[in-house]
């Protein structure tokens, strides 16, 4: 499995965008698909996920202003971003966790950069 992150940029602050990840690839099923984060200077923190059941959980810090959604048929997971801070400076990381049938597998993707200015 090989995931594509795209659509981050600059923007600023009080604005939006929208991160896109797609999942290349061959799986029985999704256990568990989201973003991560990693502000300059500082760990990797989660942001949002959906799991196996469609049950979705937020970090705090983005509770009312992340959505995070999914294409089963794309196998696509986007994460829209509104009302930007500039705390929310990242790199944000796509995840899954996928089982083939025998085993379960985590992948990230590359990463891509959101830069919200003031």
């Amino acid at each position: 499995v090989q995931l594509q992150a795209f659509g981050g940029g600059l923007v600023q602050v009080g604005g939006s965008l929208r991160l896109s990840c797609v999942l290349h690839g061959s799986f029985v099923r999704i256990n568990l698909v989201g973003w991560y984060r990693q502000p300059p200077g500082k760990e990797r923190e989660s942001v949002a996920f959906i799991d196996a059941d469609e049950r979705i959980t937020y970090n705090d810090a983005v509770k009312g202003r992340f959505t995070i959604s999914r294409d089963g048929a794309k196998n696509t997971v986007y994460l829209q971003m509104n009302s930007l801070k500039p705390e929310d400076t990242a790199v944000y990381y796509c995840y899954v966790a996928v089982y083939d049938g025998r085993h379960t597998f985590t992948h990230w993707g590359q990463g891509t950069l959101v830069t919200v200015s003031s």
